[in-house]
């Protein structure tokens, strides 16, 4: 077969994100409200999603070695199996426990799936061309992502008003349609993703922990990377403030879990809908006051975003701020990981990658444990604002890509490193 061209890696990874995301769309928000229907607390809760968090903080690295080593392509299909199984152990819960292996298995799909198709895009993409810009394509595939969750959410929001399963909880048909979306997912993923055989069996053990400990040495020689990887220490507790204590405080405000759900499908679509519009603004944005000034200010008016979520009455006020915070995490995102790909190559970009996420797992389950029983015990509204107060020192921490930037050391389409 022909290798591919820059734009048809692009247009790849675009279809794969919309069916990677789109799932997820389907249940947005449920997660948290199927358990509380259930008889599982807030804080119970927490612990349950945060086991998927531990999962990544162990898991992230070696698995990101694992697809640098043998390839993306085994890696992501491994973890679509996993997705669909994850799926359906979560639907069929009853209780804790098996929400908990419902988790775990979640957090084992998501170690695996985490950084191999963008890694797969941009090696793709450089191969037809080393000067290509992937932040367009990162920042399209932002607005992809954002799109499919939009229009995922608006779907399960009505499949919860539709209820045609008598006997059933009607928070129950959506998961059963994200299950077969997942199933999709990973058809295409076996067709669409292609590369060269990378290692042999034999050898598979020493270029992990090659791989590995060549991530680790360069997040220990750059300051660029360092300061990267730890603005998600601070931006994850924003992230988990918005889209777990979102609707456990819209239950309160409306009643029941059922009414929240029904609500909460179209807020979340119209969400994802600006997150895929502050995507799309990101790209262009960056092309004219740089990726690092892009990302900061993203950054800073998510978390503000965040605050205010705390500080309105009722839930016009809430969703509304709860939409312009997802407007901003949709610029952020792409920018941040284009600034993680300038300090990768080919032979470790899903280490990089998975370094970034593994800190972001890790503090989120941390932020879970925190923020649901501080919920429980205070209110929501205090949750909210000093996760988003937390939030912003992280843009701090951009100020050494910040400088590189200025210095000319980090320019699009090019694997530059930082060379300090």
């Amino acid at each position: 077969m022909s290798p591919l061209t820059a734009r048809q890696a692009e247009r790849r990874l675009v279809l794969l994100t919309v069916t990677r995301w789109l799932p997820v769309g389907l249940v947005f928000g449920l997660t948290v409200l199927l358990p509380l229907e259930r008889g599982v607390g807030l804080a119970e809760v927490g612990v349950i999603l945060a086991v998927q968090g531990f999962v990544v903080l162990a898991l992230e690295v070696p698995t990101g070695g694992f697809a640098d080593t043998v390839g993306r392509r085994p890696v992501l299909l491994a973890a679509g199996v996993i997705a669909v199984v994850s799926s359906i152990v979560f639907v069929l819960a009853e209780g804790f426990w098996m929400f908990a292996l419902a988790m775990l298995l979640q957090g084992f799909f998501r170690v695996l799936d985490s950084g191999p198709l963008e890694a797969w895009f941009v090696d793709a993409a450089h191969a037809d061309d080393p000067a290509h810009p992937v932040e367009r394509g990162l920042s399209r595939a932002g607005t992809a992502l954002g799109v499919s969750i939009a229009l995922g959410a608006a779907a399960g929001g009505g499949l919860v008003a539709w209820h045609p399963l008598a006997g059933w909880s009607p928070l129950v048909l959506p998961f059963l349609v994200s299950t077969g979306a997942m199933l999709v997912h990973l058809v295409l993923t076996a067709v669409l993703v292609r590369e060269d055989v990378r290692i042999r069996t034999a050898t598979t053990a020493v270029g992990m922990r090659d791989t590995v400990v060549g991530g680790f040495a360069e997040l220990a020689r750059s300051r660029v990377l360092r300061g990267l990887v730890l603005v998600e220490v601070f931006w994850v507790v924003a992230m988990i403030a918005f889209e777990v204590v979102t609707p456990a405080r819209l239950t309160e405000l409306v009643g029941t879990e059922a009414a929240a759900a029904a609500l909460f499908g179209p807020a979340s679509a119209a969400a994802w809908a600006l997150f895929a519009a502050g995507s799309a603004v990101a790209g262009v944005a960056s092309a004219r006051i740089g990726v690092a000034v892009t990302a900061i200010l993203a950054r800073l008016l998510n978390g503000a975003f965040v605050i205010v979520m705390g500080l309105v009455a009722g839930p016009v006020g809430l969703l509304a701020a709860y939409g312009a915070a997802y407007a901003f995490h949709g610029s952020a995102g792409p920018m941040h990981n284009a600034l993680l790909h300038r300090q990768a190559t080919s032979s470790n970009r899903a280490v990089v990658l998975s370094l970034n996420s593994m800190v972001a797992g890790g503090m989120s389950s941390v932020a879970l444990l925190v923020l649901g029983p501080l919920a429980e015990a205070t209110s929501t509204s205090l949750a909210f604002v000093l996760a988003g107060a937390f939030s912003l020192l992280g843009a701090l921490f951009y100020l050494p890509a910040l400088r590189a930037e200025r210095g000319g050391r980090l320019r699009p389409g090019r694997d530059i490193r930082d060379p300090s």
